[in-house]
């Protein structure tokens, strides 16, 4: 199944500091000005339609940047409206699962992810399969696996997120309603591997074949 017909009807939520390691990664410049705190809540951001590609597409990397930050994550698509609920009934408000690539180049803010560094023509991969909730089961016992060219560059353990699928619904849904065909990103994870133009990216997900494997390949931006 196609991921488009979900994936344009709502808002593209990614979100940041949700996996362990990338928390532990930012945790000494948390006190620091202007925030000088901990955050208590989901850090979000927005994947704008300009940044959606499918499965297969190439993706263009702009004459300013060398590389590109690679970011494998699970989606969760969301079928009936979220709002306050409780984490034990979340899972129930998601229709489909999508693996996505949230491209990004790379900066080093990490409370208000800036635009122009996220939101570039064609920065999130999508698909190729939309994969449901019987198939996928528990979201986070998932391992995603990064490839570029073929050698694996990362592994991302969807059991170390700080706030596991059903808990992040609840959080955000407490704030904001999650509608029907609005996408949730479930994180990243740290250290996130670089690629440049010439390059292919694949993600998977380790032993579920019903959500594909997701390959973009990255050309110089000739415009």
């Amino acid at each position: 199944m196609s991921p488009s017909p979900v994936v344009a009807a709502g808002t593209v939520y990614g979100v940041l500091l949700n996996s362990q390691d990338e928390w532990a990664a930012w945790a000494r410049h948390m006190s620091e000005p202007p925030y000088k705190a901990a955050p208590k809540a989901p850090v979000l951001y927005v994947k704008t339609a300009n940044t959606w590609s499918a499965c297969g597409a190439a993706i263009a990397v702009p004459a300013r940047a060398t590389q590109v930050e690679i970011g494998a994550s699970l989606a969760l698509v969301i079928g009936a409206p979220a709002s306050q609920v409780s984490p034990q009934a979340a899972l129930q408000h998601v229709a489909a699962y999508i693996l996505v690539n949230d491209l990004s180049l790379p900066h080093t803010s990490y409370y208000r992810p800036p635009v122009k560094y996220k939101n570039l023509d064609g920065f999130l991969g999508i698909g190729p399969r939309c994969a449901t909730p019987a198939e996928v089961g528990d979201p986070n016992r998932l391992r995603l696996e990064v490839r570029v060219d073929g050698h694996l560059r990362q592994t991302v353990d969807l059991g170390q997120m700080l706030r596991p699928a059903a808990q992040l619904i609840a959080d955000v849904s407490e704030f904001m309603t999650l509608r029907h065909g609005d996408v949730l990103l479930l994180g990243l994870g740290a250290h996130r591997p670089l690629a440049h133009a010439g390059q292919r990216i694949e993600i998977r997900a380790a032993g579920l074949d019903a959500l594909g494997v997701l390959t973009n390949t990255l050309v110089e931006d000739l415009s």
